[in-house]
């Protein structure tokens, strides 16, 4: 069996707030292997996006072990983390998070490119140009600002950016929950598409178990810090066995067929 493209063990991390320690991470444990998407769902507050942002070194962990494709993840320098970035990435709730409002997409698409030493100009117009397309945007928008897009289309630029170095994994921190469900799906669709044609693995960290369900091959479902349950994601929603999971498929499976709820509607 191929080893894990990410391995996550008894990852924990607390903050100081007046006094008083929050464990907003306990002891979590999980693996991702390649071509893969694991989802961490959750409410607010269960930790979900503070693991996100571990991984990625954003939020420094408290202790527990992180692995990417073997090597260790923790305790690395500014210049090493900057060499792993070539490899994960992470897509935003909100790009503008990402996006410099003076800046135009197109910059802040190449900005990767830049900062990772790519001296080529023309070639990283061209390399920019490519993303736009594929990204279901086009070339001539490299010129426009920010606020020039909706919120769909600036997703699919956070995305385009994202995607500029060629990683293997991608960590997706809400990335439809702030879209209407017609562009949720349409975005849905999109990362779908990029992960078959790149063999991208997608850490998905979500509220919604609804968006999930179509999109993750695993599930973690996070409570209060910690993963209550995990498992194949079609066999968690046929067959929950925690308490907190059954909630909050209760908040979006009609109890009877004749009620209707509102579903993200993704290809096949």
């Amino acid at each position: 069996m191929s080893q894990p493209l990410l391995t996550v063990e008894h990852l924990s991390k607390t903050f100081s707030r007046r006094g008083h320690t929050v464990h907003a991470v306990q002891d979590v444990s999980f693996t991702l292997n390649a071509g893969e998407t694991y989802a961490l769902v959750g409410e607010s507050g269960s930790g979900k996006s503070t693991t996100g942002r571990s991984i990625l070194g954003l939020t420094p962990a408290s202790g527990g072990r992180v692995e990417f494709a073997g090597h260790s993840l923790r305790d690395l320098n500014p210049r090493q983390w900057r060499e792993m970035r070539r490899s994960i990435q992470m897509i935003f709730q909100d790009p503008l998070s990402t996006l410099d409002p003076k800046r135009t997409v197109g910059y802040s698409i190449e900005e990767p490119l830049i900062i990772h030493g790519e001296k080529d100009a023309a070639l990283r117009k061209k390399a920019v140009a490519a993303m736009l397309t594929q990204v279901g945007l086009g070339a001539h928008d490299a010129g426009r600002y920010p606020h020039e897009f909706s919120g769909g289309q600036r997703q699919r630029i956070g995305i385009a950016r994202a995607l500029i170095l060629r990683p293997k994994l991608i960590i997706c921190d809400e990335p439809v929950s702030a879209l209407d469900v017609s562009i949720q799906s349409q975005i849905l669709n999109l990362l779908m598409d990029l992960q078959r044609e790149y063999g991208l693995a997608y850490l998905f960290i979500s509220h919604d178990l609804n968006v999930v369900r179509h999109i993750a091959d695993r599930v973690g479902v996070m409570y209060q810090g910690r993963i209550v349950e995990e498992g194949p994601c079609l066999d968690l929603f046929a067959r929950p066995q925690h308490e907190y999971t059954r909630y909050l498929l209760d908040a979006i499976l009609p109890a009877h067929p004749s009620e209707k709820h509102a579903l993200v509607k993704v290809r096949a």
